[in-house]
């Protein structure tokens, strides 16, 4: 069941499902919470590497980290591809689990929001974005700019295990920065 702008906020003033900085009331639509881009992204350094490897994951001077200004743009250009972090640092409770989505308005830009799409319960810290621009021109997008949308949605029971107490969550408690990690676990074997 999705939560409803009523729900949300029952939430949040419960102290359950949190935000740092706090949201303000323009952020909450009738079934949604709009989020807001961070400062910091990170692009891959293409002159160091003839590929990636996914048993090797990212290797740690792959990125170069750019921080920008308040009011500065990051421009995106064609075909460009950049990590991002919402300025939102969230708190999920146990009995949620997350949606994210990109906003419409900038899809038919061609700036696509991408994530896994969705956020345990149990986790905490800023959503990491993948930003793809798939358009013709330079996209300049801003800091504090709305750059996603999430919605919550109830489990039918709390999670027994919830993200931030597994063993392979590689992103909990990340702040102020999209996170990347090691996808070696991705080929560990089940049976262990």
């Amino acid at each position: 069941m999705i939560l409803s702008d009523r729900d949300m906020k029952q939430y949040i003033a419960d102290g359950k499902l949190k935000f740092e900085p706090a949201l303000s009331d323009d952020q909450i639509g009738p079934a949604s919470i709009d989020l807001k881009l961070s400062n910091v992204f990170k692009i891959f350094k293409t002159e160091r590497y003839l590929n990636l490897d996914v048993k090797k994951g990212i290797p740690d001077d792959y990125m170069e980290k750019i921080t920008v200004n308040d009011h500065e743009p990051f421009i995106l250009h064609p075909h460009m591809f950049a990590l991002a972090a919402t300025k939102e640092r969230i708190t999920v409770p146990g009995d949620l689990s997350v949606k994210v989505e990109g906003k419409s308005t900038l899809a038919r830009m061609g700036l696509l929001v991408h994530t896994a799409g969705f956020v345990d319960p149990g986790f905490e810290g800023v959503i990491t974005l993948e930003l793809s621009n798939q358009a013709n021109l330079p996209i300049a997008i801003y800091p504090g700019m709305y750059i996603c949308q999430i919605n919550c949605q109830m489990l039918s029971s709390p999670a027994e295990r919830p993200y931030n107490l597994r063993k392979k969550s590689l992103y909990s408690n990340k702040v102020g920065e999209p996170g990347t990690a090691n996808t070696a676990n991705l080929f560990e074997k089940s049976a262990q």
